[in-house]
């Protein structure tokens, strides 16, 4: 018996030292906890207003590839839907000695969208890249590069078609019906913008 004893005592022991003074966490307390949660780290959206994102004087179509033009460029590029009819025609009417000058503000809304889809026919019609000079200006549209007053610049964005050197017509701040159609239109005779 007095091992039964023994045996109760240390079993009474044991159940009392697993006791906590601590009481135990209810469900509705689990619950009510705050749940730690991880998010990627937010960026702030880019302020294209602001004079430190413009891109000034002359550039190439790859900076607009790079962060944080790439925002826009790019899917101004993907999603543009050309015509097939202007493009088919805009490859035949183009020659050797054309060229063009976009002259653009990366703070300005027309010319982030008017742009990438102008590269985007470009790029359709396999115009070459060396072919087409980019000028990037400020709120002024004013750019660092020298006889820049001679461009005549009043909106941007501006494109700038020539044959033989020697202007032919332009694209001014939006096309009249579509990029694509301007450009025919210019380099048949049709129109002058």
């Amino acid at each position: 018996m007095k091992t039964l004893l023994t045996v109760i005592s240390i079993c009474l022991l044991a159940l009392a030292g697993c006791n906590s003074s601590k009481p135990a966490i209810t469900k509705a307390e689990v619950k009510s906890q705050p749940a730690v949660t991880t998010t990627a780290p937010v960026t702030k959206p880019v302020n294209f207003s602001d004079p430190e994102t413009w891109i000034l004087g002359p550039f190439t179509v790859d900076q607009l590839y790079q962060p944080p033009y790439s925002e826009w460029f790019v899917k101004g590029f993907d999603d543009y839907k050309y015509c097939n009819q202007y493009t088919d025609s805009l490859k035949m009417v183009m020659r050797p000695d054309i060229t063009i000058k976009i002259v653009m503000g990366t703070w300005c809304p027309d010319s982030r969208r008017e742009v990438p889809r102008f590269m985007r026919v470009m790029k359709v019609i396999d115009f070459p890249s060396d072919k087409v000079e980019l000028i990037g200006v400020d709120n002024s549209k004013i750019a660092p590069i020298a006889n820049y007053a001679a461009l005549d610049i009043k909106r941007v964005p501006t494109f700038i078609v020539y044959k033989n050197n020697i202007e032919a017509g332009r694209i001014i701040e939006n096309p009249v019906t579509s990029l694509e159609q301007d450009m025919v239109n210019i380099l048949t005779g049709m129109k002058k913008n």
